[in-house]
């Protein structure tokens, strides 16, 4: 075990939010906003002496690692990052608490984009953009931002990017993991820019729009409005459904539009599975709402974006689904279970999971139909062997003990019902953000216990991080054995 090149990795990741809080640090210099502008500074000062601390008295004598320091390194710059991300929070005393501070801050790294802010809209303009910017940082990843710019390249960070990207298998998409960071980032700040322009165009004004546009990229959905998009008009609306339609796909996919392989990319099964989906949910949502809007223009908006919010995982809504019927809101709880696409900056299961999970499943009553027939199961034109299969029965099965601790867990509140306590649970891990009941589009989380804020905090972690690289850190042989 490397356990310097663990602390020396995360001291850099560190540094690296020392220099991203000026930008929010410039924000509330523009809006001249004392307080804020004070607390980012404390900040910046409080992160850069930590991360200089720790790579300093650290500093390896190796640089090499493998898939276990991966993990750790993950789970350890991921709290460390929340932790001194809610600094701001803290020290503007905008959120004095530590446990909604915290809560706040890993919501917003990990983009769930569950709240615990009853009046978001008193919130200064700095720490407005801070936690958007968060979204932005959390949804591609932020060790992926660091090895895109860390001057080394090493085939090793690998073990990093897997640890730290959504979905069950992680390649490059070029030969040195350093540029597969770059094309990504490249990728994912192009579509942000052309978002903000879009919605400039409609109307919004810059900082709206910019932080609507960070929010719908990491998948995250924190609203700068009490009615979270609700007010806008139904043009950008549109446009915040598409892009988020768009940041759900796989990552993948768009570097090979740019390189003109169409065939390979209006192939993919997992591209048509997620399409397929939405537009099934938006038409049996459509034809539960229409009784309540009359109207089917309203009632296929509000449906679409409500599906498109749901499936990426973003959690922006247009209207309070809360009050819609039963059916509808059947169809938007199994949506919070799926997620997006592999590579995506969504959460959830993913779609790959589900689509391997229902070949094995035909696979197994082949089986027993023909018990002497080799059954074969490909996933985009490979055969995809018994490992790969067994890791996601393995995934699931841990996921759904996931949402049964927690649910179990907050149950002993008993200030919340059981639709309220089980759709956070399942909200939080999948990294969705509103839930049903108390914890609805229009409601928060502020009513929760300190306790069980922190109870789902770590559920926000372990889903965004999906569960592994967390296990193996709280794994007493993960540090013992050499």
């Amino acid at each position: 075990m490397n356990r310097r090149i663990i602390v020396y990795m995360v001291g850099n990741i560190v540094k690296l939010e020392a220099v991203l809080l000026v930008l929010p640090l410039l924000v509330s210099l523009c809006y001249h906003e004392l307080n804020s502008v004070n607390a980012f500074a404390l900040s910046i000062i409080i992160a850069t002496a930590v991360g200089f601390l720790m790579t300093t008295v650290a500093k390896p004598t190796s640089k090499v690692f493998y898939a276990r320091e991966g993990f750790i390194i993950v789970t350890f710059a991921w709290i460390f990052l929340s932790l001194l991300g809610s600094l701001p929070f803290l020290l503007s005393t905008e959120i004095p608490d530590f446990f909604d501070a915290f809560f706040e801050t890993v919501s917003g790294f990990t983009t769930t984009g569950a709240s615990i802010l009853g009046d978001v809209e008193s919130m200064s303009r700095g720490i407005l953009f801070w936690r958007s910017f968060t979204h932005w940082l959390g949804g591609m990843g932020v060790l992926v931002l660091i090895m895109a710019i860390l001057p080394s390249d090493s085939g090793r960070a690998i073990h990093i990017m897997r640890a730290e990207m959504a979905g069950p298998v992680i390649g490059k998409i070029v030969p040195k993991i350093k540029e597969t960071a770059k094309i990504l980032y490249f990728i994912y700040f192009v579509l942000t820019i052309l978002e903000i322009a879009f919605l400039l165009f409609g109307g919004m004004p810059l900082f709206d729009s910019a932080v609507h546009a960070l929010g719908t990229a990491g998948t995250g959905g924190f609203g700068i409005k009490a009615d979270s998009i609700a007010g806008y008009s139904p043009y950008l609306q549109w446009v915040i459904t598409a892009f988020m339609v768009l940041f759900g796909v796989n990552f993948n996919l768009f570097y090979l539009l740019l390189l003109r392989k169409f065939k390979t990319v209006f192939t993919n099964r997992e591209l048509w599975f997620y399409f397929g989906i939405m537009l099934g949910a938006a038409a049996i949502i459509t034809y539960s709402i229409y009784p309540i809007y009359q109207n089917p223009s309203d009632s296929i908006r509000h449906s679409c974006f409500q599906v498109a919010s749901i499936v990426s995982t973003t959690g922006y809504s247009t209207a309070d689904f809360n009050c819609w019927p039963d059916l509808a809101k059947g169809v938007i709880f199994i949506l919070m279970f799926l997620g997006g696409c592999a590579g995506s900056t969504a959460g959830g299961l993913k779609l790959s999971r589900v689509i391997i999970m229902l070949k094995a499943i035909r696979k197994d009553i082949r089986q027993l139909l023909h018990p002497r027939s080799v059954a074969v199961v490909r996933y985009e034109g490979k055969k995809l062997d018994n490992a790969v299969m067994n890791s996601v029965t393995t995934y699931f099965a841990l996921y759904i003990l996931l949402i049964a601790a927690t649910f179990l867990i907050l149950s002993f509140e008993p200030a919340f019902d059981v639709q309220s306590n089980l759709t956070a649970s399942v909200t939080c891990c999948n990294n969705v953000g509103p839930g049903f009941g108390k914890v609805g589009p229009m409601e928060g989380f502020g009513a929760y216990s300190g306790f069980s804020k922190l109870i789902l905090t770590f559920a926000m972690l372990f889903g965004r991080l999906e569960i592994y690289p967390i296990l193996l850190a709280v794994y007493p042989r993960t540090w013992t054995k050499k």
